[in-house]
């Protein structure tokens, strides 16, 4: 172990991308935060301290996460760093912001944090959806520690992909600690057609690709996906994590994805979004029921009201009637996938036709030909055959930058 932790540091303190680290045996099980429990020993790698601090020493540090950067025990990264004298000179946010509490889409501004005192810089005070220069110039290191879901819409990886090109840019090393998808045993959706490019697709994969984070990072840089750039990028992996591990994760990723349920609902209910049906933000059930004021011959409704990380829900006051998926079985839903019969339903029950889908439809699917499907009364199960080809060819392309077992 200790000659492949040497190896490890003197490649991750040059490398353009992670070298393949196999996953150890973990010596304790981990702990986990009280209310989403994983249930195996997977140690994530921001508790993996004597692989990255040698990285860290004499460096000044920036912190790309939110309140997701949690150690197993439920301690805070930033926390954590500032108490072992890390230098952390500032902090990234996404979107949701630092603490987890801002509405999807919301930029976040120049703040900062009220417990520790270290600035949170703006991600897009540089233009192009970048930091600024004088952001840029407070660090020498970035440091990557947020969950991600998995997802191609789900914007937390674009986010990364920015930094990593403004630290491309800026000659600004980054080190990944990943963590587990929690829908990384999925691989389904068409792959994203680059003409429809957008703030929720940036990247040509599937809607659910399967990747971590680090995994994603590599196979963008390598494929040149964010241009041609010389990143010192080092990846430090997880312990005891394969691509089929039930990974239930530590506290809600973005305000509304609220629990697992809701978590593996998201690839079939987001599409939603571009619709006049509400997905349930403003309830206590977001992406986990669907509706309309106008829907018929239903035995359930809600009314979104607004709410932390939904301060305007769609459809705000109005009583909607619709369908509630809270109850659904949790380990069907874990392997469901991307089902469209939702999304069918909707559409056949309101009966709007053209007025149905929105242009913001095909950047959440990422091809033109799902809605013309949709429209001609074709059924999930047909649509989903036509994406077949897509995953199967992504999951070869995948293969030479997975760090594990599939």
């Amino acid at each position: 172990m200790k000659i492949l932790l040497a190896l490890t540091l003197l490649l991750c303190l040059g490398c353009k991308t992670q070298p393949r680290v196999e996953a150890q045996p973990a010596d304790e099980p981990s702990q986990s935060v009280e209310t989403f429990t994983a249930k195996k020993e997977v140690i994530t790698a921001d508790a993996r301290t004597d692989l990255y601090y040698p990285l860290l020493s004499g460096k000044r540090v920036a912190l790309f996460g939110n309140h997701t950067a949690l150690l197993p025990n439920g301690e805070h990264l930033l926390d954590k760093l500032l108490a072992d004298s890390i230098q952390i000179t500032a902090a990234f946010s996404p979107e949701h912001g630092f603490r987890g509490t801002a509405d999807a889409g919301e930029h976040v501004k120049n703040d900062v944090d009220a417990k520790t005192g270290i600035p949170i810089l703006s991600l897009y005070d540089g233009g192009n959806n970048r930091p600024s220069a004088a952001s840029m110039a407070k660090f020498d290191v970035l440091l990557v520690d947020i969950q991600d879901v998995g997802l191609r819409f789900y914007t937390y990886y674009i986010t990364m992909c920015r930094l990593i090109q403004a630290c491309a840019e800026h000659q600004k090393a980054i080190i990944i600690l990943d963590r587990p998808n929690p829908n990384g045993h999925l691989v389904d959706g068409p792959i994203l057609d680059m003409k429809y490019k957008s703030g929720v697709g940036l990247l040509p994969i599937p809607v659910l690709h399967g990747m971590t984070l680090g995994e994603l990072a590599q196979m963008a840089l390598e494929k040149g996906w964010l241009g041609k750039l010389q990143c010192n990028l080092c990846v430090i992996p997880c312990q005891n994590y394969t691509h089929h591990t039930e990974w239930n994760i530590q506290v809600p990723p973005s305000p509304n994805l609220p629990n697992m349920t809701a978590v593996y609902l998201y690839p079939s209910l987001c599409y939603f979004e571009a619709t006049p049906v509400s997905v349930g933000r403003g309830t206590d059930l977001p992406f986990q029921i669907y509706g309309h004021p106008s829907m018929k011959n239903r035995t359930f409704s809600f009314t979104p009201e607004p709410r932390t990380g939904a301060k305007t829900p769609p459809l705000q006051g109005k009583l909607c009637q619709g369908v509630n998926l809270s109850g659904l079985d949790h380990d069907t839903l874990r392997t469901k996938g991307i089902d469209l019969t939702y999304l069918i339903d909707a559409y056949n029950d309101l009966g709007q036709g053209d007025k149905f889908f929105t242009s913001f439809f095909e950047k959440l699917i990422g091809v033109d030909w799902v809605r013309t499907m949709i429209e001609q009364g074709k059924t999930a199960i047909e649509i989903q055959a036509r994406w077949q080809d897509d995953v199967n060819k992504f999951k070869q392309d995948r293969k030479p930058y997975l760090l594990y077992e599939e």
